[in-house]
């Protein structure tokens, strides 16, 4: 029987996994059979060595493949001697198991030149290419692995010059390379001296733009979900339940096997979800997030190195989530081309974001918890937690009007540029250890700005929105509504919240309920 696959490559006969043969007959097409060098640059777990594996065998009875990788070979780059020697080798491996002919094989062999190693590689590739039957393309997978930038360079430097003289007729060499990982080969130093002067020189700039999209649509979610349909029989909706994952992860590979894994073997089963029908639901697709987001992945932890490693990276994060500031992708601005590399943000309309819902939440995580202003904000809901859970729900009105008491008290003082820098802030520092272990909450990224956000609670199959707002006049405040019940549409509620920090001297400050439209929304002004 299949499963969902989180670790290593996917395979099709042991697991379940999104027919990857569309793009692989783009990329064969557009980039290896005219001859191009590109690098293959993706976040971490983005299926990117699958790909490569998969192009592999689609081209196996065409070109000969050669498939190196730099994972676990740092000795490699102490000097061009161990570079050349290392790579002779790794070649000379796979030239035997792609059955090249033998004559070309022993032409290859022996040992490497120790005065000039790197140009008797270079002589090597020249005549292995002349005299193969086919074309060669070299994939090299883990390309940032290199513990020495400089060696790296070099060896990139040699097939830079022999492309360059192949276009040219003077030469004979790979006919495609694709370099694999996720630093762009432009951005090396950054990983390996971040707290240097960064420097973008690079001999990799013959490299064609590599621009198709890796992650999984909705309907490639629905088709992977209808082979598992076919072993399982839960009876679930597809489309909605393809839908409802894409929404939670953007298509991030790694994150859609992770919900349908844990769907699959951590959901049902249990006492909420008795079996695989009553998994794949809205409710059990909730249950998995929430395990996700709990869960010490490999995906999360370099999330948190990463940020940690560059300031700059970890500030623009911060200004996205709880700013709300309306940040341009620039490609050339060096923190948002960090991230953009990581794949921790998008563009939208221009505009950035981060990635996913579950990328945010994870975030959200983990800044809250490094926040030292408002530990008294989640002492405060620790203690008050049984207030708001009876018989299992959440009483959202209760919470609100508890956390309206808990900002008089310590906030009220505080001057109007703190708050509404923090406001959305102190909410979540207040709302998470409430929520903490049963339900799980998400920002709508497209309703969010430096004046409102839309936070999405789920709680024990219970769905709540809460639209927290800066109070800047009564027309925005009537937007806003209005912008609140479409939302609420959406989701297919009748009631939303509204949590208003007003600064206005004449404010009135307490609780209100009223209708608009067929939707009631019930609101609190601090």
């Amino acid at each position: 029987m299949k499963s969902f696959n989180t670790e290593g490559i996917c395979n099709r006969q042991k697991h379940y996994m999104v027919d990857p043969s569309a793009k692989i007959t783009r990329i064969i097409e557009k980039y290896i059979r005219p001859g191009k060098y590109f690098s293959l640059n993706r976040g971490r777990q983005f299926g990117k060595t699958t790909t490569l594996g998969l192009l592999a065998e689609r081209l196996h009875d065409e070109f000969y493949c050669l498939q190196i990788s730099f994972e676990g070979e740092d000795g490699m780059f102490e000097s061009e001697q161990h570079l050349a020697a290392g790579l002779a080798d790794m070649i000379e491996r796979e030239l035997k198991l792609e059955h090249v002919p033998a004559e070309l094989i022993d032409s290859w062999s022996g040992p490497v030149n120790e005065e000039k190693p790197l140009r008797d590689l270079g002589s090597r590739i020249t005549e292995l290419n002349r005299e193969s039957d086919r074309k060669i393309v070299l994939m090299i997978d883990e390309t940032d692995r290199a513990s020495d930038n400089q060696m790296m360079l070099r060896f990139l430097g040699m097939l830079r010059e022999k492309y360059l003289q192949r276009e040219r007729g003077r030469d004979f060499t790979f006919h495609s390379v694709i370099l694999c990982g996720v630093y762009d080969i432009k951005n090396l130093r950054m990983k390996f001296r971040p707290d240097e002067e960064h420097r973008y020189n690079s001999p990799w700039n013959i490299a064609a733009e590599f621009d198709e999209d890796l992650s999984f649509s909705p309907s490639e979610i629905g088709e992977m979900l209808c082979a598992y349909e076919r072993d399982h029989h839960t009876g679930m909706d597809i489309h909605a339940v393809s839908e409802l994952i894409y929404d939670y992860t953007s298509g991030y590979p790694v994150l859609v096997s992770g919900i349908c894994k844990r769907l699959d073997e951590n959901v049902a089963g249990t006492a909420a979800f008795p079996d695989v029908s009553a998994a794949w639901t809205a409710e059990g697709i909730s249950e998995a997030i929430k395990i996700i987001e709990h869960t010490r992945a490999p995906l999360f932890e370099d999330m948190v190195k990463q940020i940690e490693d560059y300031p700059e990276l970890k500030e623009v994060l911060k200004s996205i989530l709880f700013e709300g500031n309306a940040i341009t992708f620039n490609a050339y601005n060096k923190s948002l081309n960090l991230a953009k590399m990581f794949d921790y943000i998008k563009a939208v309309d221009g505009r950035v974001a981060v990635a996913n819902r579950i990328f945010e939440v994870v975030l959200y995580d983990y800044f809250l918890s490094e926040e030292k202003l408002d530990n008294v904000t989640n002492r405060a809901a620790e203690m008050s937690r049984s207030q708001f859970v009876r018989g299992g729900d959440l009483d959202m009105e209760a919470l609100l009007r508890k956390f309206a008491e808990h900002y008089a008290y310590v906030y009220a003082d505080n001057d109007q540029r703190f708050v509404e820098k923090y406001a959305r802030k102190i909410f979540l520092m207040y709302l998470k250890p409430i929520i903490n272990g049963t339900g799980n909450y998400y920002i709508e990224a497209q309703t969010r700005d430096a004046k409102r956000t839309d936070i999405v609670v789920d709680y024990h199959g219970g769905q709540f929105l809460i639209e927290t707002k800066i109070w800047y006049g009564s027309k925005y405040n009537e937007e806003g509504e209005e912008q609140l019940c479409g939302y609420l549409e959406r989701l297919n509620l009748k009631k939303g919240y509204l949590l208003t920090f007003s600064f206005n001297k004449n404010k009135e400050t307490g609780v209100k309920e009223f209708t608009k439209g067929e939707k009631t929304l019930w609101e609190i002004t601090v």
